[in-house]
């Protein structure tokens, strides 16, 4: 079989091609980062970071350089490709990130913090800095973790069931104002017409999944695939029976979770535990 013809000669991952336009278009143009900043209204370290990948920007501005190069659409569209691009997530998480963006429904089990879909950008940089991540590197994940929660919105966003453990509500972060922030969006998200919370509390006691977060995908083609979670390791789990076994543990421990309205009020009681902080 022939090889395939290069016919642009520029990449072929959605990132980095992303990238490479905007910096042709500003090339093309003759402009510097400082003159589009200054046309546009925005830093023009903005621009910079875009230009070199480490920043995918916000679609306000991709819109808006739509419109200043001249490309109607052809931004946003590399942009949202760029957006859903397994290869930005660590390795170990490509697969997943594939089966979640194509899922009709999703059911999760948080075991001491909330799921990916649900957390804020500040829950994400604290929890991901934590384990090891740094600069340009922790700035790309907690972006690419932000962009995986467009996913639940929207008119054709699926369905999203997450239990969280009383331990996701009781292991706060270091910054009061960002865990006040995650608990505000956790009570908010959980008011959606397609996302049900529940809450499982320590008086529940032992159940089946007590060590290992869980996610369960139901793809278009009716298949459900889990995909389990530890400190040190992630497991795919596609074998139908296991998958069977799963999740009759998962509705075992739904039974005893509370119910979204308690929940929810859950939820508040946590936030009300939590300082403001003083006004200045």
């Amino acid at each position: 079989m022939p090889s395939r013809r290069v016919v642009t000669g520029r990449s072929q991952e959605p990132r980095r091609r992303f990238a490479e336009e905007l910096r042709l278009l500003r090339g093309a143009r003759g402009e510097s980062l400082r003159q589009v900043g200054e046309r546009l209204g925005w830093d023009p370290s903005t621009f910079g970071k875009m230009e070199s990948g480490e920043s995918l920007g916000s679609p306000e501005i991709v819109e808006a350089l739509d419109q200043h190069y001249g490309t109607p659409g052809l931004l946003l569209t590399l942009w949202e490709l760029a957006l859903a691009d397994p290869s930005q997530f660590r390795e170990q998480y490509r697969r997943y990130m594939v089966l979640e963006a194509e899922a009709v429904s999703l059911w999760h089990y948080a075991v001491s913090a909330p799921p990916g879909l649900l957390q804020t950008p500040g829950y994400a940089r604290e929890a991901l800095a934590a384990g090891g991540l740094r600069g340009d590197d922790l700035h790309q994940q907690v972006e690419a973790r932000m962009g995986r929660r467009k996913l639940l919105e929207g008119k054709e966003a699926p369905q999203f069931r997450a239990i969280l453990s009383e331990a996701v509500l009781r292991t706060q972060l270091h910054d009061r104002q960002e865990w006040r922030e995650q608990l505000e969006h956790l009570a908010e998200v959980s008011e959606r017409p397609n996302i049900t919370v529940h809450v499982l509390p320590f008086s529940a006691g032992p159940h089946g999944l007590m060590n290992s977060a869980m996610m369960f995908l139901r793809l278009p083609d009716a298949r459900t695939v889990a995909y389990s979670e530890n400190d040190v390791r992630g497991e795919l789990v596609e074998e139908n029976r296991s998958v069977e076994q799963l999740q009759r543990a998962y509705d075992a421990m739904r039974d005893l979770a509370l119910s979204p309205v308690e929940s929810r009020k859950f939820i508040t009681r946590m936030l009300e535990e939590v300082p403001c902080e003083p006004s200045i």
